[in-house]
């Protein structure tokens, strides 16, 4: 019986080949975008998943409280990640539930040098001994025990140890770190053990550790500040750990601790640490849950497009099998055998379109990646344990999508079928427009998703900031204090080049790190007030140099020498933060900060100096040469290649040992954006796939409507019917479905859009046109689809349409 079900299945897939190729082909490649979909949610979800211990992981984030009397988060800072470095060896001293600590502490770059060879690294944090016990990082040379105890310690990645040593044996060799003077890192390096690269799909990776003592000898008073955040804490909790028990315990051990009451911490496990954290100054990347759903739903769109194109096409072709089924139901077949036998079918086929989808996706794989920026592999999936997961699939995805013709075409009576009677059923026929209107409804969606999500990502990068950031080439020195020595004379060097329009010096650039601190400014009622904001350590011409608008007051000038010690600039945030709401009554206030005593001179105009995720926030802009760690410079557009020449050689003759590091502001600034950008190109790919998909099936049913309306349309071209009218006629009955389709489609759109879009804090405004814009779309690819169908059967020699029969 068995073999009987699979040769009548095979000899129907070959006698209707091009049915057969839409439903395998479309089917294949539903399944195929949903698998790589499957393959990129599967490896967010699997972030820091490595760590043998990492259900035992926790860390500490740091906040305010908002005030009493105020609402929730009125007033209160962000929670950080990083803050003080008591608080480590005081949790551990005082819960018994943790089990190890271990902190660390993010170097920005060091500047690393070998004989003549030099080196800005990247990726360095200085770290406590504890981090081998904790972390499951492979140590594969070095005793992991003892590699971060000594001072001056330092571990390597493998793929580090072989950039700075190639094949020789690193272990025990000795890198010299800056030599600058109070710099923390400076001193000899011996390296003591080499570990894996670190997984793609860690929440944060690094190319070296050096260990925390080496810190501790150089700033030991950090150590014992509660006001110093500079600090990563986590922690390895025992087995009878209780989260929210820990949590309640948490008031009364900063009490005994802490004069601050508004001071208070969080606790995050590591399952939350990429995706669902809220807090800033991650030590590595972050994800977004919304995105996951928002992909996890568009692969369930595109197999369900996938489905539906299956049922559609095999109940309109149920008359095919009418007379079969009128003949095995006469000769004794029951209704079950028949489902059992539709339902073997349509599982075969659904195994074709897995070969198929498996092909397809060894093929894209490389192209999801260089979307994604991820390294997913197909062997991490196909492999023997998936075996029973794909086999479920392959059923369930046979059942769903087999089911409802299984059932119609079982449910034939053999003798209307015998007599020739039609079976025709108009519920078939209904279900067949709602599956239709149902799949155009989704493509819809996906298409106004995609003009969204465009238009959103257009705006961000076409956006006034409010500063100049074209043209602008910044130099990272990473605080080296011979450059601040020179910089003077380094920027009159630079500024007697006439394709070099202006020079400045800066701790910070807009879209780049940032400290944040406390600043003390008179109120309007005259008290003395401590808030928190951002702050950016400027030079002298760093306001006119990034051509940012002054709202009040002026900027600093050499006019003025008490402006580097006296005085200071705000923005129009920081004032409103102050409650004048007028920037210019907070002129001539006096401020006190990090040591710092004078008046206000000046508020700049509100500028976006992080990402339109955000508002605009608070900031301060002290003049202090000396703490810089960024040369910005405006150069010309013309002959730039030649220009940033000459500024490397300037650079190489003045500071020799320093490497020569640039990039331009706008693309620093802009890659703030490079997860929506990953996002708006996955989104359109898997959108213009479902439209495909959708299509697909829209010719087949198309194909099949003119294929059983040949004599109708034969004895209309006989008396006198355009081929015009013709193709009105077949395409008009679809067109009407994709218009319903797109009434459906509208309000979804704009309600799961605009909860999107409420993830930036500076976004379009969903404009009627990108409806009406998707609604054409839609209507054009139904009509390119149609029309080759009914244009073919409208052309056909009536004579022959007639003689069919």
């Amino acid at each position: 019986m068995l073999k009987n079900y699979i040769t009548i299945a095979w000899r129907n897939l070959v006698k209707n080949k091009a049915y057969s190729f839409i439903n395998i082909f479309g089917l294949g490649l539903g399944m195929t975008c949903c698998f790589l979909i499957f393959m990129y949610v599967q490896d967010e979800l699997s972030y820091d998943s490595y760590h043998e211990k990492g259900d035992r992981i926790y860390r500490l984030t740091h906040g305010s409280l908002p005030a009493e009397g105020q609402p929730e988060n009125a007033g209160a800072n962000p929670f950080w990640v990083w803050n003080n470095a008591p608080i480590g060896p005081a949790i551990k001293s005082y819960f018994p539930e943790i089990d190890k600590v271990v902190q660390f502490s993010g170097s920005s770059d060091i500047l690393l040098t070998d004989g003549d060879r030099s080196f800005q690294e990247e990726g360095v944090f200085f770290m406590d001994s504890t981090a081998f016990d904790i972390f499951s990082w492979k140590v594969l040379k070095g005793n992991p025990n003892t590699a971060l105890t000594a001072p001056y310690s330092m571990v390597m990645t493998e793929s580090t140890a072989k950039r700075y040593f190639g094949d020789e044996d690193p272990i025990g060799k000795i890198l010299k770190g800056s030599d600058s003077p109070g710099r923390s890192e400076a001193g000899d390096y011996t390296v003591t053990a080499v570990i894996e690269d670190i997984p793609a799909n860690s929440h944060f990776s690094f190319n070296m550790l050096l260990s925390l003592s080496t810190f501790r000898i150089s700033i030991p008073e950090v150590f014992e500040y509660w006001g110093y955040a500079d600090f990563y804490t986590y922690f390895l909790a025992n087995e009878d750990f209780n989260l929210r028990s820990f949590r309640q315990k948490i008031p009364d051990f900063l009490a005994a601790r802490q004069d601050n009451p508004l001071y208070t911490i969080k606790v995050e496990p590591m399952k939350d640490f990429y995706l669902r954290t809220d807090a800033d100054r991650q030590p590595g990347k972050t994800g977004s849950l919304s995105n996951i759903y928002v992909f996890s739903t568009i692969g369930i769109f595109i197999l369900i497009i996938a489905m539906i194109n299956f049922m559609n096409l095999s109940t309109a072709r149920s008359m095919e099998r009418a007379k079969e089924v009128g003949i095995r139901k006469s000769v004794g077949a029951d209704r079950k055998q028949l489902i059992y036998q539709f339902l073997g079918e349509s599982v075969i086929i659904v195994f074709l379109a897995m070969v198929v989808s498996v092909i397809f996706v060894t093929v894209a794989i490389p192209l999801m990646n260089s979307i994604t920026g991820k390294e997913l592999e197909v062997g991490r999936f196909v492999i023997w344990q998936a075996i029973p997961a794909m086999t479920v699939t392959l059923i369930v995805i046979g059942l769903l999508a087999g089911s409802y013709p299984a059932i119609v075409l079982s449910g034939f009576k053999p003798v209307q079928i015998l007599k020739g009677i039609s079976v025709s059923d108009s519920s078939s026929v209904n279900l067949r427009k709602g599956l239709v209107i149902f799949q155009f409804s989704l493509s819809i969606i996906l298409i106004a998703g995609s003009i969204i999500v465009y238009t959103q990502m257009n705006f961000l990068l076409d956006k006034d900031m409010g500063f100049d950031k074209e043209q602008m080439l910044v130099l990272d020195y990473n605080y080296d204090e011979e450059v601040n020595s020179k910089s003077g004379v380094l920027k009159s060097e630079l500024e007697a080049n006439p394709a070099m329009l202006s020079v400045a010096f800066s701790r910070s650039v807009p879209g780049s790190y940032f400290p944040n601190a406390g600043t003390n400014i008179q109120n309007p009622e005259g008290e003395m007030v401590l808030k928190g904001q951002a702050i950016f350590q400027v030079g002298i011409d760093f306001i006119d140099h990034f051509d940012m608008e002054l709202v009040a007051g002026r900027s600093y000038s050499r006019e003025f020498p008490s402006d580097s010690t006296s005085a200071l600039v705000v923005n129009e945030a920081a004032a409103r933060q102050y409650g004048y709401a007028n920037p210019a009554d907070i002129i001539g206030k006096k401020f006190d900060q990090w040591g710092r005593e004078g008046e206000i001179i000046g508020v700049v105009k509100d500028f976006n100096f992080i990402s339109l995720h955000r508002p605009i926030e608070p900031l301060t802009l002290p003049f202090d040469a000396y703490e810089s760690r960024f040369l910005s410079i405006k150069i010309k557009a013309d002959n730039m290649q030649n220009t940033i020449a000459e500024i490397e050689n300037i650079w190489k003759n003045a500071f020799p040992h320093r490497p020569f590091l640039y990039s331009f502001l706008d693309e620093d600034f802009n890659r703030q954006y490079q997860a929506d950008f990953r996002f708006r190109k996955i989104f359109t790919a898997f959108s213009v796939l479902a439209i495909l998909i959708a299509s697909l099936g829209l010719y087949g049913l198309a194909t099949y409507t003119a294929e059983t309306r040949t004599k109708e349309i034969g004895i209309r071209k006989v008396l006198g019917a355009e081929v015009s009218s013709i193709v009105t006629l077949l395409s008009g009955d679809f067109i009407k479905l994709v218009l319903i389709a797109i009434v459906l489609a509208t309000p979804i759109t704009w309600y799961a859009m605009n909860i999107w879009l409420e993830g930036f804090a500076y976004k379009v405004e969903i404009s009627w046109w990108i409806y009406i814009l998707a609604g054409i779309l839609a209507v054009i690819v139904a009509m390119a689809t149609i029309s080759s169908q009914a244009i073919r059967a409208a052309m056909l020699n009536p004579v022959k349409s007639l003689r069919s029969e």
